[in-house]
């Protein structure tokens, strides 16, 4: 009798092992993943940018598999570079088009790549555009030709330099640009163009007083939060009614400690950014 017990007990662990052994596997998204590895508020370095990248100055989130394209700064090569969450440079796309100051990067719904050539330091270009590229066919980029509607000088008095722009996102078939205030350092303009290739006046939508320079821009999947980046701070603005009113929304200022000269902001998911820096770093902050 002792001996069935016990036989009948071992037959119930084995099965007990068995069981759980053989139990369908559960895995996280690449969202979920992302979210779980980094605490609320904290800025996580994730790697070095690869030495082609010397001075990354826009990111775009390409793909769910923790893919992002990134370029350099003005008077380098016209290339988008495709890097993975480790810096690994896995695509160099050279594209047939000029880099006179390519300042950041947008990406629609539908996948298209929006490459903003709208540095202005000296505040007197009037050849202003932003490339509209589809990654499946990068041989076919498209011009979005601009000036801004109140700009009546070239260069204006160095007072009123407020006409460069290093910080662009997309929404609803609009773009937003966020000038940088080389002036003062003071106000950030907001400006509306139409995705569509053409020549237009850049619509003033109104301004938030900001005391930094805005060196990058993006808007959540669920379009309820804008960021901002400057100089080693985030500008997050929420509660808005509209993406083109963010600015009117509840602001909070957050310090990026230890990261440097940061350019280039993207949302991974709504609560979760990636960050690049002129020094050569690749961040994730968690909001």
């Amino acid at each position: 009798m002792k001996l069935m017990v016990k036989i009948l007990i071992v037959f119930v662990v084995a099965i007990a092992a068995m069981l759980y052994f053989l139990r369908p596997a559960t895995f996280s998204t690449a969202s979920e993943a992302t979210s779980e590895s980094v605490n609320r508020g904290s800025l996580q370095k994730m790697a070095a940018l690869p030495s082609q990248i010397s001075e990354s100055s826009g990111i775009a989130v390409i793909s769910e598999k923790g893919q992002y394209a990134t370029h350099n700064d003005a008077g380098n090569k016209p290339n988008l570079y495709i890097i993975n969450s480790k810096g690994k440079l896995e695509q160099t796309i050279t594209l047939k088009l000029p880099n006179v100051d390519w300042e950041d990067l947008a990406k629609d719904a539908e996948g298209n790549i929006y490459i903003a050539d709208t540095g202005n330091n000296d505040n007197k270009r009037k050849e202003l555009a932003i490339y509209k590229v589809n990654l499946s066919n990068t041989g076919s980029p498209e011009a979005i030709r601009f000036t801004y509607e109140d700009q009546k000088e070239f260069p204006p008095s160095k007072k009123e330099r407020n006409f460069d722009c290093e910080a662009v996102f997309w929404h609803g078939g609009q773009l937003y640009l966020i000038s940088k205030d080389r002036g003062q350092g003071a106000t950030a303009k907001v400006y509306q163009l139409p995705d569509k290739p053409g020549t237009y006046k850049a619509k003033l939508l109104g301004s938030h007083k900001i005391k930094a320079e805005i060196t990058g821009a993006a808007i959540s999947q669920d379009a309820g939060t804008v960021a901002l980046i400057s100089k080693g701070k985030l500008h997050i603005f929420t509660a808005y009614t509209s993406p083109a009113s963010f600015y009117e929304g509840t602001y909070k200022q957050l310090v990026l400690k230890d990261a440097g000269q940061t350019e280039a902001v993207a949302f991974e998911n709504d609560k979760t950014l990636v960050i690049t820096s002129e020094g050569g770093n690749l961040y994730r902050y968690a909001l």
